[in-house]
C-alpha cells in the first residue's frame, strides 16, 4: 500500500478528516517533541509545547498553504516560535533538568549510565551554546531532530549547500569547543 504524502494528508484534514489529522500528528510528534526537548532540556516543558505545537497546527490548518514548503517545516517553524517565546517569559536564570530520574524507573536502565549520559547531553548542549544560531539549528534539526538536509533546509529557509556549510562549520566548532572543555574537565 502506498504511503500517502504530507500534503495529501493536509487536504484531507482541511476536508474534515480526523484520521488525516491523527496520521499528520503521529508521523511529526516524535520528531518535534526530540527537537522542543533538546533546545529546552526540560522533558515536562517540551511534552508541553510540542502539544501546543499540535493544537495550533489544528486550529491553523484549514488556512494552510503550502508554498513550496514541506508541511514539516511548518511545524518546525511554530515549535521554534513557541521555544522562542518560552524563553522570553522564562526566567534569566537557566534551570538544569533533573527529570533523568523518570528515565531509570520507566526503563530500568542503570543510574549510573542515565546520570553519565545526561551529564554527556548536558555538556553538549553546553557545547551548541557557543555555536553561532544558524549552526546551532543546523546542528538540532540534522542530529537530534533527525532532518535530512533537504528537510532542514527548508525548515530553515536556507539552500541546501548552505545548510550543508554551517553543518560543517558547527561540528568543527563544537569539536573545538568540546575538545576545550574537556581538558578543563579532566584537571
Amino acid at each position: 500500500m502506498k504511503e500517502i504524502d504530507d500534503m495529501e494528508l493536509v487536504r484531507q484534514a482541511q476536508s474534515g478528516s480526523v484520521t488525516a489529522v491523527g496520521e499528520l500528528y503521529d508521523r511529526h510528534r516524535s520528531r518535534i517533541f526530540r527537537y522542543i526537548r533538546f533546545k529546552t532540556g526540560n522533558k515536562q516543558v517540551a511534552q508541553d509545547l510540542a502539544s501546543e505545537v499540535f493544537l495550533r497546527m489544528v486550529d491553523h490548518l484549514p488556512a494552510f498553504e503550502s508554498r513550496g514548503v514541506p508541511f514539516s517545516a511548518w511545524l518546525y517553524r511554530i515549535a521554534q516560535n513557541l521555544v522562542i517565546k518560552r524563553w522570553r517569559q522564562a526566567s534569566k536564570h537557566p534551570n538544569v533538568p533533573l527529570d533523568f530520574a523518570d528515565n531509570v524507573s520507566q526503563n530500568g536502565d542503570n543510574p549510573a549510565l542515565v546520570v553519565e549520559q545526561q551529564l554527556e547531553m548536558e555538556w553538549v548542549q553546553q557545547g551548541l551554546e557557543n555555536l553561532d544560531e544558524s549552526q546551532r539549528e543546523v546542528i538540532i534539526l540534522r542530529f537530534i531532530a533527525g532532518l535530512s538536509l533537504k528537510e532542514t533546509a527548508e525548515a530553515l529557509e536556507k539552500t541546501v549547500a548552505a545548510v550543508k556549510t554551517l553543518q560543517h562549520r558547527g561540528i568543527l566548532a563544537l569539536q573545538a569547543t568540546l575538545k576545550y572543555e574537556q581538558k578543563g574537565r579532566s584537571k
